[in-house]
């Protein structure tokens, strides 16, 4: 693995959702390295893949409340514990649960293991809620995938907040977990 800057030169045998992440963030001017790597499951997997990247990859998660008709996109670091009970009384949203990968790729066009920030771009409708944990913007870099999680990005949080999450369209809501 090594770290490139920018898109691939050869985008044969790309998704196409993969190469939409490369224009979106050519057209906002973002200066971003990749890293292609084997396929990563597990925020484990993601570890080897931080130090050539020299980020923390952020951790995301697919959520929806007991009745699934509000869905979120959740942004924490990788190394923190998840308590839905906590989440559920920030956000004043019923006991929260992992979304369903049909609901993740009919909302968002994205697979399990590939969730990113990014993968907002594909909610048009505006269903999915972006929350982030206030450590996450604590770091000058992040690593997230491009909508496939065979490939790492990195780009500064700062491009993140003021750049990349106001072209999505998401206003964040900031959680302490």
């Amino acid at each position: 693995m090594e770290l490139v800057k920018g898109r691939p030169a050869d985008l044969g045998g790309r998704l196409p959702k993969e190469v939409r992440v490369y224009d979106f963030l050519d057209k906002l001017g973002i200066d971003y390295g990749r890293v292609d790597h084997e396929v990563a499951m597990t925020m484990e997997d993601c570890e080897a893949i931080d130090r050539v990247l020299g980020a923390p990859t952020c951790k995301n998660l697919f959520l929806c409340n007991r009745q699934q008709t509000e869905f979120y996109v959740l942004l924490m670091p990788g190394d923190k514990p998840f308590k839905t009970k906590d989440l559920s009384a920030q956000i004043n949203s019923s006991r929260l649960s992992f979304g369903t990968h049909e609901h993740m790729e009919a909302l968002l066009d994205i697979t399990p293991g590939s969730l990113t920030v990014l993968g907002l771009m594909n909610d048009r409708e505006g269903k999915v809620k972006l929350l982030i944990d206030e450590d996450v913007v604590k770091t000058e870099y992040i690593g997230c995938h491009p909508c496939i999680n065979t490939s790492t990005l990195k780009f500064t949080v700062k491009d993140m907040m003021e750049k990349i999450i106001p072209a999505l369209g998401h206003e964040p809501v900031f959680v302490k977990l």
